[in-house]
């Protein structure tokens, strides 16, 4: 069993707070051990040791936490601690060891790690991709919000990227809209400062639209980088969202015609213009795009796969206009730093009434846990996922468990699945909506993997006019109503002459 041992030295303190013996470089070079020190230390005569080789720390006073490394200039690649030099040659075994930290021969503390990942930090209890961040939840308080759905309104979140004078950082899982792409190009020729991070290891491949979208964006000048190798903190970056100046677009969809293109996805955004949000976001866009597995697109190019894709071309009818309000408080959530904590506390404090609407849900997850616990509680839980063939199998398996346990426990618990034929392609929201006054948007699948794993962005808005928007928009896919247009003005034309008889028309959803 891995065991920490700590003892006090004379008047020394010190903590081995991390190890990181594999960091992705030839011959291991910069691994280092983190070490916290709890008040200013003269580390003369302490040495660092795996048993069969020891090292000197330097010959001065350390505080804080540093990483003490025998080739700090690499392991400065590696974290953002102060990296410290430490005298002789110390090889970390990959395969896990103990390392003691010893002052005059005293041991002062001890750790043990068992084999060791690719690029990550073990810090006594778990691995921890190197890099990796630990942001608070942030709070904005009286911000102004526009909600959204879509296919509905693809307006706002091209409208936040077309507004930027000084700043516009654009986070994404894939970018192949033509029109978003002209808008950041403009920004980046008038002198905004314009950046772009996606992911490098899309599902199924990129594609091949999104390689010319960013060859387009690269050519004019524009940072664009892509997560991607062995050294990626995160499974998928995940997240959508855009910052412009001092506002922020947190959506479910991604930059592509079928997402805020608003031709295919039923999707969730919101805007939000508060200076305090967009520094967050901008910040977290920073520490995203500033390690190394954001690797300039130019650097990548040539070794990129891309593959063949369709884009969505279909037209869909505004039902629900965006709505814009003052709220009360905003909260900004990430993963994998707080969005699961989050996302459990929203759903705990629901009093009276939770709907949930979801690509998809993992039956034994967590998050399916938490909304039957709400039932429990006697708040009215509502959830609807999607019916497309792809995930209508794990979804059919969630509503029979969720169908079970209401009729079992008498809870008022309903769950559906909605089929892809209404105002909309398909599914991708990931939100959710508690006593009519909270919503919640942004891109976190609820999952486990999804929560620990990926980079996501979600936003709490306590309103209950938006989150009353939010729930109507729900309560619509939840009724159904098979009216989607044909595209085109004529469709446009009939679809208004019919739409009093198709409104209120219900659709049995599939089991």
């Amino acid at each position: 069993m891995l065991a920490r041992v700590a003892v006090a030295v004379l008047l020394a303190s010190a903590t081995i707070t991390a190890v990181a013996p594999n960091p992705a470089s030839d011959g291991d070079r910069g691994e280092f051990v983190a070490v916290t020190f709890d008040e200013p230390t003269n580390t003369t005569g302490w040495t660092l040791t795996d048993g069969d080789t020891a090292v000197a720390l330097p010959n001065r006073t350390l505080s804080g936490t540093v990483a003490l490394s025998t080739a700090p200039s690499a392991a400065r690649n590696r974290t953002d601690l102060p990296a410290v030099a430490l005298s002789g040659d110390l090889s970390l075994a990959n395969g896990g060891e103990r390392v003691e930290l010893r002052a005059d021969g005293d041991r002062v503390d001890a750790l043990a790690y068992p084999d060791a990942p690719t690029a990550e930090s073990w810090n006594g209890t778990e691995w921890t991709p190197l890099g990796a961040t630990d942001f608070p939840v942030f709070s904005a308080r009286d911000v102004s919000v526009t909600g959204f759905v879509l296919p509905d309104n693809p307006g706002p979140p091209l409208s936040v990227v077309e507004s930027a004078d000084a700043r516009l950082y654009l986070a994404g899982y894939t970018l192949t809209s033509e029109r978003v792409t002209r808008a950041l190009a403009a920004a980046e020729r008038r002198g905004v400062d314009v950046r772009v991070l996606v992911e490098g290891g899309v599902a199924g491949g990129m594609p091949r639209s999104e390689g010319a979208r960013l060859d387009a964006l690269a050519e004019v000048g524009v940072d664009v980088r892509v997560v991607d190798g062995e050294r990626a903190r995160y499974s998928f970056h995940h997240a959508k969202y855009a910052v412009a100046d001092d506002r922020a677009v947190v959506l479910s969809e991604n930059w592509k015609p079928a997402g805020t293109g608003g031709h295919a996805s039923r999707g969730w955004g919101v805007t939000l213009r508060d200076g305090g949000v967009a520094d967050y976001l901008a910040r977290v866009f920073r520490a995203d795009t500033g390690w190394p597995d954001a690797k300039p697109w130019a650097d990548i190019r040539e070794n990129t796969t891309l593959v063949g894709d369709d884009p969505a071309t279909e037209s869909y009818p505004t039902r629900f206009p965006a709505m814009s309000a003052r709220a009360d408080e905003v909260r900004v959530l990430l993963a994998p730093d707080n969005a699961r904590r989050g996302v459990r506390e929203f759903v705990a404090a629901a009093d009276d009434s939770l709907v949930v609407q979801q690509v998809s849900l993992d039956p034994q997850s967590a998050f399916v846990n938490w909304t039957i616990a709400a039932a429990r509680r006697g708040v009215s839980v509502r959830v609807l996922l999607s019916g497309t063939w792809y995930s209508q199998e794990e979804n059919r398996n969630v509503t029979e468990r969720l169908r079970s346990v209401a009729d079992r426990e008498n809870l008022d618990l309903r769950a559906r699945l909605v089929e892809p034929r209404s105002r909309f392609d398909k599914i991708h929201v990931k939100g959710a909506v508690a006593d009519g006054e909270r919503a919640l948007v942004g891109s976190l699948n609820w999952n486990d993997h999804a929560a620990t794993e990926n980079r996501e962005v979600v936003a709490v808005v306590d309103d209950d006019r938006i989150a009353g928007y939010y729930e109507r928009a729900f309560t619509a896919d939840w009724r159904g109503g098979a009216w989607r247009l044909p595209v085109g003005l004529g469709g446009l034309v009939a679809a208004a002459g019919l739409a009093g008889a198709l409104a209120a028309r219900r659709i049995e959803f599939a089991e």
